[in-house]
């Protein structure tokens, strides 16, 4: 049923549309985006604290997602089991589920919405769109992308919860 919806998606393709969801899909690329993003975070003192807590819920994402559940899961990749569509971009040599492009998009994004409603708005869309393209592309199933999401909302949304419990004990603040 998965393959199904993503040969449905096959018919989308056009050189317009596949050279956006290329750029889109890269900037995803080993977290550059978001990491890049909690590194500018991190030099504005106002957002210090996000920027902290950005990089930290890449790495937590990080260990749980591609170190361990992928690992666990073993899944092959959209490609693997299907080899008739032609890739429009390098093949990942990692395993399939879950996606994480989706799941480190999400883990920055939600932290940042978390954080400051406004500006976490453009993340997210970033983040669904950087999701779409890994679907588009051919690389993930929809469940690697749905467990990429939760997962990367989950680590945020613990992140924060932690945080401020810390700071609640140890310094009577909260963000």
């Amino acid at each position: 049923m998965e393959l199904s919806f993503l040969h449905m998606l096959q018919y989308m393709h056009n050189n317009l549309l596949d050279s956006i969801m290329v750029f889109i899909t890269h900037l995803g690329d080993n977290g550059t985006i978001w990491i890049l993003l909690g590194l500018i975070f991190i030099t504005i003192p106002r957002y210090r604290h996000c920027g902290l807590m950005i990089l930290i819920a890449l790495s937590v994402n990080y260990l749980l997602g591609d170190m361990i559940l992928k690992n666990i899961f073993a899944r092959p990749r959209p490609f693997q089991i299907d080899s008739s569509v032609s890739l429009l971009i390098p093949k990942p040599g990692s395993y399939s589920f879950p996606s994480g492009h989706s799941s480190a998009g999400f883990a920055a994004a939600v932290t940042i919405f978390i954080n400051y409603k406004k500006a976490g708005i453009p993340p997210l869309c970033l983040a669904v769109c950087i999701a779409f393209s890994r679907l588009y592309l051919f690389v993930h199933y929809p469940t690697d992308v749905l467990a990429g999401i939760i997962l990367g909302t989950f680590v945020a949304i613990c992140l924060k919860i932690v945080t401020k419990k810390i700071l609640q004990i140890y310094n009577g603040q909260s963000f």
